[in-house]
């Protein structure tokens, strides 16, 4: 089926209680494409009083919603899926448009999503307490687990949907409702879940969603006192502005936040194999992911026939039509984000390092960018660049690649390759990673599975599983039969 191009711009309101809300200022922001930077559609531009009321309206449902039964969420979980699945072009379009994925990466989000959703619905049914021995003749304990309240759930422009999804789908699952805190850069997908979530029949007020700029009220959605839990997928730095406003509340919060991640080669690895993994998971999606390979370490005795190899498959890459299922890599989101990108290429030429290729552009689009003699002198070596550019380094021993993979503040993913076992398990149990992967990119999540990373790189994990420790409250009960 043809995937339809989305080229008229509309005025999108708030989505309160069910239904479509103007935003108290009555005003709008512009939300761009960023192929070339042209109007796609006007936002509701929410404020304080904005936040208030939705917040109130989701809290509201709560009070019903805690009550509703394991079959009854399920049920709008999976139906959920089944309508994602239905109106995939419709999220294609928006996907492609709003935050210029490849089609490729809109065909996965609008899979994984659905997954997501599927996931979420056998939750539903496993939100189990257990029963304790005491040492008390005649006395039974057990433990049952409760919702929380409303969750705050703040999300990237770089996969809306699957981040829209996963961090709504496991708080409805357990009886709590939501408020959708999209990126400016990316509302409308978020508005059109909530559609979704409406059709899919969960009451009014379950699911909310606020637009606006985030710097100006994302502060009044995390303090707010009926909040009670907060998940956010973005930056370190606003991540741990968010943690402190959270640890100052006692209020539940999980941190997916920024990455440098280390792939390393050693000498026996299967080099065709690791230089896929190299280019998939740094220019996947024209590098705007936070598990993305900037950091590759190759041993100094391959270092050459690496660079040779991943240097053809980088200039290979189509720079193409979105809508073309070739293109692989796309127009970086925002002005600021070029900016940044231009920056950490051109401070790392003036301080030394080579461009082995790209470091150019095509338009919005950064071509792919490979560097060598990167030095801790160099911004890149240190911060997330968060485009298409990564640096290649030499070592020569496992000693020496697992100290450069440990040497940095983030610790999100990593990955080797290598057909030594022993080399392996060392490195899966010294890298300093919330995810680890051996023979295989950086590059990996499935719905279940926990996500999420150490140091700078967040606080806590992701996951259908794991949410239900964070999005309810574990209640001991006792009873004395005597």
């Amino acid at each position: 089926m043809s995937v339809k191009r989305v080229n008229q711009v509309k005025k999108f309101d708030l989505w309160i209680n069910g239904e479509h809300v103007a935003p108290a200022s009555k005003t709008y922001f512009i939300d761009h494409n960023p192929e070339n930077d042209s109007v796609l559609a006007e936002i509701a531009d929410a404020n304080e009083h904005d936040v208030n009321r939705t917040v109130q309206s989701a809290h509201l449902a709560f009070q019903s919603y805690r009550k509703s039964l394991a079959k009854e969420r399920e049920i709008y979980l999976s139906r959920a899926a089944a309508l994602i699945e239905k109106y995939e072009n419709r999220f294609i379009e928006l996907l492609v448009s709003e935050v210029g994925s490849p089609i490729a990466k809109a065909r996965y989000e609008v899979a994984y999503a659905a997954k997501c959703l599927r996931a979420a619905a056998g939750v539903a049914r496993r939100i189990c307490g257990q029963t304790i021995p005491s040492d008390t003749a005649g006395r039974f304990v057990m433990t049952m687990r409760q919702p929380i309240g409303v969750v705050a759930a703040i999300t990237p422009f770089n996969v809306p949907l699957l981040k829209s999804v996963k961090l709504s789908c496991s708080a409805l699952a357990t009886g709590n409702t939501v408020v959708l805190l999209s990126s400016e850069q990316a509302p409308m997908i978020s508005l059109l879940l909530a559609d979704i979530y409406h059709e899919a029949g969960f009451p009014p007020g379950t699911v909310n969603v606020i637009t606006g700029n985030g710097a100006l009220i994302g502060d009044a959605l995390i303090t707010h006192e009926l909040v009670k839990a907060v998940m956010f997928t973005g930056s370190s730095r606003v991540g741990k502005h968010i943690g402190e406003l959270c640890g100052a509340r006692m209020k539940r919060v999980i941190l997916e936040l920024g990455g440098k991640n280390p792939l390393v080669v050693l000498d026996d690895a299967d080099l065709d194999a690791a230089v896929e993994a190299a280019v998939f998971s740094q220019f996947y999606y024209q590098g705007q992911t936070c598990m993305a390979s900037s950091r590759i370490y190759v041993d100094q005795s391959i270092e050459d026939e690496f660079i040779t190899r991943f240097i053809a498959k980088a200039q290979a890459l189509v720079l193409g039509d979105l809508y073309d299922e070739k293109t692989c890599v796309g127009p970086i989101i925002s002005a600021r984000q070029r900016d940044r990108i231009r920056h950490h290429i051109e401070d790392a030429q003036a301080k030394g390092a080579t461009v082995l290729t790209g470091g150019d552009w095509l338009g919005n689009r950064c071509k792919p960018t490979i560097l060598t003699g990167v030095n801790q002198t160099m911004k890149i070596y240190h911060e997330e660049t968060f485009g298409p550019v990564t640096s290649v380094y030499a070592f020569s021993s496992l000693d020496e690649a697992i100290q450069l993979a440990n040497a940095s503040h983030y610790g999100l993913s990593s990955a080797i390759f290598t057909q030594n076992i022993k080399q392996a398990f060392r490195f899966m149990d010294e890298i300093e990673a919330g995810m680890v992967h051996i023979n295989a990119p950086t590059i990996w999540d499935e719905p279940h599975v926990p996500f999420g990373g150490i140091k700078d790189s967040g606080f806590g994990r992701e996951g259908t599983e794991i949410d239900v420790e964070t999005l309810t409250e574990l209640k001991l009960a006792t009873i004395n039969l005597h």
